[in-house]
């Protein structure tokens, strides 16, 4: 084994666990432990920090440095890196300079075979990024989709089609789309694709897609409806056709812009004076967007359109018929 080949596996292995005993060290390297003392001595004079405890049961720690060293990843961290860094760069976190020149430095050490593995994701960033984790994503499903978009292969796959991630059960039914696009939003991935045996576009969400093989001859690409992919996901996340909310009204609430504008969404502020503000929202429905309005606990007072004020009246009576009811 090389110089540079017993460094790599050395800090591979430091990478594994907190704690290593320099003789198990010497042993799973197949070396002195004179020569593990001398390659972390290497490992330190290039940047990283690496803590020893001497004694009998002495050993070495990983630990992190005053600067940030050359780093060492396998194929799947990587790919991983390169890929969060794609959506970093179209998610409007105000890093997308960084997050673009990161991805151009480590595309341009990646090894051919994980640079075709990396061409192959095309993310669109749709809404906010989501507050949550994202959902548990096996990164080779994540791949297998990519590459059935690049090659535009017909994809067949199980889909879960009932109950939440903390559900019990889950039925699984046989799909085969044309994959057009990877979408992330709002903490989640998830794929656009024409759906053949229902004759329509379709949005999956890719924590419930289980890849079938092989999968199925090459199609010729449609164009997505709506004005573009961004059009079409934000449009089905708002129950309509188009990328507007169905439902849209506007209220004037008896608190400052200020107050208002964090929790707004994609709704307009107005500031009416120091004390005063007009926002127009949207929703699914009026009753909806007329409960929506109720988290800012506040007068106000409906501008129109008719059916938020009835969707108001309807609700206030819902609330007062539960908040009436016996439940001794």
């Amino acid at each position: 084994m090389t110089t540079t080949s017993r460094l790599l596996n050395l800090l591979s292995l430091l990478q594994t666990r907190r704690d290593w005993p320099g003789s198990l060290l010497a042993s799973r390297l197949d070396v002195s432990d004179r020569t593990v003392r001398r390659d972390v001595d290497r490992l330190r004079e290039m940047g990283y920090s690496i803590r020893a405890t001497m004694g009998p049961e002495g050993g070495y720690r990983l630990d992190a440095g005053s600067e940030l060293p050359p780093l060492l990843f396998d194929d799947d961290q990587t790919v991983a890196v390169a890929v969060a860094l794609q959506v970093a760069a179209g998610a409007g976190s105000g890093i997308e300079e960084a997050a673009i020149r990161a991805l151009g430095t480590i595309r341009q050490v990646m090894p051919s075979r994980l640079r075709r593995r990396l061409d192959a994701f095309e993310v669109t960033a749709v809404g906010r990024p989501g507050d949550e984790a994202m959902a548990d994503i096996s990164l080779d499903v994540l791949v297998t989709l990519a590459d059935n978009i690049r090659d535009r292969e017909v994809l067949r796959f199980d889909y879960a089609t009932r109950g939440d991630d903390d559900s019990e059960q889950q039925t699984r039914e046989a799909r085969r789309v044309e994959p057009h696009h990877l979408v992330t939003s709002h903490g989640r991935w998830y794929l656009v694709a024409w759906d053949l045996e229902r004759d329509d576009w379709r949005l999956f969400r890719v924590d419930r897609v289980q890849p079938r093989v092989p999968g199925g001859p090459r199609y010729v690409p449609r164009v997505v409806p709506g004005g573009g992919v961004h059009e079409f996901v934000s449009a089905r996340f708002k129950g309509s056709d188009v990328d507007e909310w169905p439902c849209r009204g506007t209220v004037v609430l008896e608190l400052p812009a200020h107050d208002v504008l964090p929790f707004a969404g994609d709704g307009r502020v107005v500031a009416l004076d120091d004390h005063r503000c007009s926002l127009e929202a949207g929703s699914w429905s009026w009753g909806a967007l007329a409960a929506s309005y109720g988290r800012f606990e506040a007068p106000m007072q409906v501008i129109g359109p008719p059916e938020l004020a009835t969707a108001f009246v309807t609700l206030a009576q819902r609330y007062a018929e539960t908040g009436a009811t016996d439940h001794d």
